[in-house]
């Protein structure tokens, strides 16, 4: 067997042990086809079983198969040889029935034995394959070969493995027990009051406008006032009236007499 398909079937066998708890010696169902191709051809079924599936395994047949043998005729005795020193699963059939719907019925629809199936029919590996967990050997060519997982098995490792890294079964039943806690309370946030400092910043302002504010007035006033006095001496010719007061004259200083005499 070449390297690389040995260790594609070990990987398989391993995700087949881990996800569906196989075991060596792994189980080996034959049907009455692949024992006489394998008489056919030669080959050593046990120790070519051991090599694909990397481990020890048990050969198995049903009694429908043998039976099933026993029909074709004297022709077949080697594969009938071979086939009895396999060891005999009971199939509980009272009558002989044919082989694929014998092994359909030994697997069952969980495969819950564990049974590692190699068959040549191809409708029995079909419907085979819509079984999760069921390992398919068949041969071609004097090549045995193990097929890869189907997509039923690869969903099934898949739900497997979701549901292994949640509660299990009994957890769930016990988290559904427990009352729900409280839900908490939420205080609804009011309206939010002022900034202090913002309202201090505008009582600042509005005084500082109400003292601009009078400033401006007592500018206005003093203007108006002026403008008063200049039009009442205007009209009077410049006289001071007669209920006013006279405005002192301003002196003014005589710098020559405050210089010094030269002599």
């Amino acid at each position: 067997m070449r390297q690389n398909r040995s260790k594609a079937y070990r990987k398989l066998m391993a995700m087949y042990s881990t996800s569906f708890g196989f075991r060596q010696p792994y189980q080996v169902l034959v049907d009455s086809e692949t024992c006489d191709t394998a008489s056919s051809q030669k080959i050593d079924l046990l120790t070519r079983m051991e090599s694909v599936l990397v481990g020890s395994v048990k050969m198995m047949i049903t009694q429908c198969c043998i039976h099933e043998l026993y029909l074709k005729g004297k022709s077949h005795q080697p594969a009938v040889d071979l086939a009895k020193s396999f060891e005999r699963r009971k199939c509980n059939h009272k009558e002989a029935m044919p082989g694929d719907e014998c092994i359909a019925a030994v697997v069952g629809e969980t495969n819950k034995h564990r049974y590692v199936i190699a068959t040549q029919s191809h409708p029995l590996r079909v419907g085979l394959r819509a079984i999760p967990g069921v390992p398919i050997v068949h041969i071609n060519r004097s090549v045995m070969i193990l097929e890869p997982a189907s997509d039923t098995t690869l969903q099934f490792k898949h739900r497997a493995e979701q549901d292994a890294l949640g509660p299990s079964t009994s957890e769930k039943a016990m988290l559904s027990a427990v009352a729900p806690p409280p839900e908490p309370v939420v205080k609804k946030k009011g309206p939010k009051g002022p900034n202090p400092l913002s309202v201090k910043k505008k009582a600042r302002k509005h005084a500082t406008q109400e003292v601009n504010t009078r400033v401006a007035a007592a500018r206005v006033e003093k203007v108006h006032a002026g403008n008063k006095r200049k039009l009442h001496e205007a009209e009077d010719g410049g006289k001071v009236s007669a209920g006013a007061e006279p405005r002192p004259k301003r002196r003014r200083r005589n710098k020559t007499a405050s210089r010094p005499v030269e002599v």
